[in-house]
């Protein structure tokens, strides 16, 4: 039953209409300061994202924001911040993409194809460089050995590069769910569609694409 409510949220998010407001190729010139921040603090930012997702009350937090067959079971409800630090460390993949999913279900946003392709490589080139690894340790050739740490380091360099963007897009994205935007300078309000309302405490509202982050 939790696998299918699992694809059928999948399902469902594929037919999200809105979008982010920063896409992934586009985190570092919207908030540089904060994306260094993300790539070298990476456990501690995703603390600080997913405690702000919850609205600071970690009385709803659950371990991955419920998506993982073990959230609801690590004893959150008695100790949240240090299940949230042990996700956090331990889970740090998972943390991210909880966040993300987060915020996807909750103001209806999409990913980008562009994004997809991003994130698809990255999955991508990780289990190159697993499957590298490993025949190189079958062959115990020294000059594949040798191409395998220089892959399995570029698989890392893509990941911590990728997991920091992403995660400098859940922090403009709840920049602007939280009104940290400047006004629109020319007066005219942003055009607003209705979010979903089965969060226990409702967004303010959902919204369409709006300009790059940081820009009039």
């Amino acid at each position: 039953m939790a696998l299918q409510r699992h694809i059928e949220k999948l399902q469902l998010r594929q037919n999200y209409r809105n979008l982010w407001h920063t896409d992934l190729l586009s985190t570092i010139q919207a908030d540089t300061p904060y994306c260094c921040f993300a790539l070298w603090c990476a456990p501690c930012v995703s603390y600080l994202l997913r405690k702000r997702a919850l609205y600071d009350d970690m009385s709803r937090y659950t371990c991955c924001a419920g998506y993982m067959p073990c959230s609801g079971r690590c004893g959150e409800s008695k100790c949240p911040e240090l299940c949230l630090c042990t996700e956090v460390f331990l889970c740090f993949g998972n943390s991210v993409a909880s966040t993300r999913f987060l915020l996807q279900d909750e103001f209806n946003i999409q990913t980008t194809q562009c994004d997809n392709c991003i994130i698809g490589f990255m999955f991508f080139l990780q289990q190159f460089a697993c499957i590298f690894s490993i025949v190189a340790l079958i062959v115990g050739n020294s000059g594949i050995r040798e191409a395998s740490q220089w892959l399995s380091c570029l698989a890392d360099l893509v990941y911590c590069t990728v997991c920091a963007c992403m995660q400098t897009q859940h922090k403009i994205e709840m920049d602007k769910r939280d009104g940290k935007f400047e006004p629109n300078p020319m007066g005219v309000p942003y055009v607003q569609q209705m979010s979903r309302f089965d969060q226990p405490i409702p967004p303010f509202v959902g919204y369409a694409p709006q300009p790059a982050y940081g820009h009039a």
